[in-house]
């Protein structure tokens, strides 16, 4: 009974999956400028800085929330940050969607909206959000290097109980000195104004739990949710005086309690005779190596052979996106990454080249995907892969690091999952037998989340195109994450399906009859790959060969037979 109702389950899932899309989004886009135009002035007219709005009729509602980083204490100054994040979105929004249906913006002036008020949840909720996350790639070093990652705990706990506890504002800044050559870190904690002062200690606490034994070695870092935030580096990144401090004895000295009343801002002049040359070196490499949350930016990287030039759209190639510790590396990194691409790092071979498992100097185990030049896989699809899942963030997403764009190099940097892809487990007797049902349907309900996020909760729609147990990757716990995103598309959200004016791409077995017959495609495309995985996971038999299926050319040709036979009533 059990496993008829978790089938019972799926089968509800696909049918939110296939669902229609209100065809309306023009509605839903004029009511997300309405709200872009008032919440501005409604967050700078609070006395704490946050609004929020609704504005609209079912089903083309837009609910929204912003506020401003507590050290921006003037109206007019808030109000001009919160209508830049704005511009911010409207700016980015590729050129076939009108309007996204979700949008989150950390910034100095966080801004959210979505068409489901349940997205903008009170703190009761912040535990299933999936948390932003950018890591400074820069690493502490040195026989002090224990003693001073102690100390940059120590400071971001006071930090959070500060802003816990600081009402009605729930902001608090710090700052940290090691006593040593090593640059003072700055530290800031923020909650919304609304959350009480458990609840949002409660939420700055999960926050700081991501920093495990390899992160924090990190020489800075934002996490976010909606309704709280910190964030450190070992440069001054925010207006004010600190308001704690701590230093080398871990001992937090006293300082004056802030003003709340709107001041100018002052000048930061006294910062120059106490950091001097080693924060400017610290702030000169954090400058090249890391940009604040959703800065777009172009890095070139270095050519490895003299007279080689990069083309104009490697040159062009923009990095923008949520993810947590993406960066542009250069070939180097890759190469010492991976020992030269040494054949024992090898983890497989695909059809758009080799993937390589590599380790970063701080101990992160990654997995370098490298593109054949010969592969079919362009710069077109290099760089759509890049520039789409670099704005995704979900628990069964790969999670992509990075890239490299140098000379006929794509590479591909990701989050390394020692299980490799579903492929490896379901269609091999032995490994097979290591999931028990349990675990199987969990691997199904993981794949459905995480299209559910991709057709209807992410800020893009998109359709994969090519989803498949090989491009299912699964992590230390088995859980599934959908990767290889070259050939997926963005649809707009007042279009349910498309048509390809390219070649149909692919894996045959896998593809929608209409797909594969006349080159459309739409979010039900997915679905029907989704339908055939779960096929082949509850079987364990490809979709394909007719050596598996009897006398059927594939799986969905035995299935239709049998339903068919049930239909007529002549079971087993």
């Amino acid at each position: 009974m059990a496993v008829i109702m978790k089938v019972v389950v799926f089968l509800l899932v696909l049918a939110v999956l296939m669902a229609p899309f209100p065809a309306a989004a023009d509605i839903f886009c004029d009511n997300v400028k309405v709200v872009a135009d008032a919440l501005p002035k409604n967050t700078s007219a609070s006395a704490v800085h946050f609004a929020t709005s609704t504005v609209g009729q079912a089903p083309n509602v837009v609910y929204a929330m912003s506020f401003c980083r507590g050290d921006i204490v003037n109206d007019t100054a808030c109000a001009e940050c919160v209508a830049s994040t704005f511009a911010r979105i409207f700016r980015e929004t590729p050129p076939e969607l009108e309007c996204y249906r979700d949008a989150s913006y950390f910034v100095d002036c966080p801004v959210f909206y979505s068409g489901d008020n349940d997205t903008l949840a009170p703190f009761s909720a912040t535990d299933e959000q999936e948390p932003f996350e950018r890591w400074n790639i820069n690493v502490i070093t040195g026989d002090d290097a224990g003693r001073i990652v102690g100390l940059i705990r120590e400071l971001l706990v006071q930090t959070v109980q500060r802003a816990a506890s600081a009402a009605p504002l729930r902001f608090a800044t710090g700052t940290m000195d090691s006593g040593t050559n090593f640059p003072m870190v700055y530290s800031l904690a923020q909650c919304t104004p609304d959350l009480s002062a458990g609840d949002c200690l409660a939420c700055l606490q999960r926050l700081v739990g991501k920093i495990n034994a390899t992160m924090a070695l990190r020489m800075g870092a934002q996490i976010h949710v909606m309704r709280c935030y910190f964030r450190y580096e070992a440069y001054v990144f925010y207006d004010g005086q600190p308001m704690l401090r701590i230093n080398g004895s871990l001992s937090p000295a006293p300082t004056p309690e802030p003003t709340t009343t709107p001041t100018k801002r002052k000048s930061k002049l006294w910062v120059i005779p106490v950091v001097a040359v080693p924060l400017l070196a610290a702030a000169s490499l954090c400058f090249v190596f890391y940009s604040p949350c959703f800065k777009r930016y172009r890095r070139k990287g270095k050519a490895t052979r003299a007279g080689s030039r990069r083309t104009q759209d490697e040159d062009e190639l923009v990095l923008d996106g949520k993810n947590s510790d993406f960066s542009v590396f250069d070939f180097e990194q890759i190469l010492d990454a991976t020992d030269n691409f040494a054949e024992e790092n090898k983890l497989g071979q695909g059809g758009f080249g080799a993937v390589y498992k590599g380790h970063f100097p701080d101990g992160l185990e990654i997995a370098i995907k490298r593109l054949a030049s010969h592969s079919g896989q362009g710069f077109t699809e290099f760089r759509n892969e890049v520039q789409l899942i670099a704005k995704l963030q979900h628990r069964n997403l790969v999670r992509l690091l990075g890239c490299c764009s140098q000379e006929d190099e794509k590479i591909l940097v990701y989050e390394y999952l020692p299980n490799k892809s579903l492929d490896f487990f379901i269609f091999d007797q032995d490994k097979r037998a290591l999931l028990d049902w349990s675990k199987l349907l969990a691997i199904i309900e993981g794949i459905a989340h995480g299209l559910l996020y991709l057709q209807k909760h992410s800020r893009l729609r998109v359709i994969h195109r090519d989803l498949k147990p090989s491009n299912i990757l699964l992590d230390g716990e088995m859980n599934p994450k959908i990767s290889d995103f070259g050939l997926a598309k963005i649809f707009s959200s007042n279009n349910t399906e498309g048509n390809t004016t390219r070649r149909v791409v692919g894996t045959y077995g896998y593809m929608a009859p209409e797909y594969a017959s006349e080159g459309i495609f739409s979010i039900k495309s997915d679905v029907f790959s989704f339908g055939v995985v779960v096929l082949e996971i509850l079987s364990g038999k490809r979709n394909s060969g007719s050596h598996q299926c009897g006398d059927f050319i594939n799986l969905i040709g035995y299935l239709h037979v049998g339903m068919a036979t049930m239909g007529r009533g002549k079971v087993g």
